[in-house]
């Protein structure tokens, strides 16, 4: 058996960036809802705050859709 090592390495890679990126687009999403919690006690619009918040977790999701689809394809 022969462990093709640069395809590993790859594969960890872009597992490790995938991850973090997910992670800290999931962490903007809650950021977000929490400027928006701010707004609401200061009287100011939440349009925005829960906008960027629904379009990151939206991201999130698709993120994790498209993997699903990789893994099941």
């Amino acid at each position: 058996m022969k462990i093709d090592w640069a395809a590993l390495g790859s594969v960890f890679g872009v597992s490790l960036v995938v991850t973090v990126a997910l992670v800290g687009l999931f962490t903007l999403g809650i950021t977000a809802l929490s400027h928006r919690e701010r707004a609401v006690a200061q009287g100011r619009s939440t349009a925005l705050p829960v906008t960027g918040a629904y379009a990151c977790f939206a991201a999130c999701t698709a993120a994790v859709g498209y993997g699903i689809y990789l893994i099941m394809a």
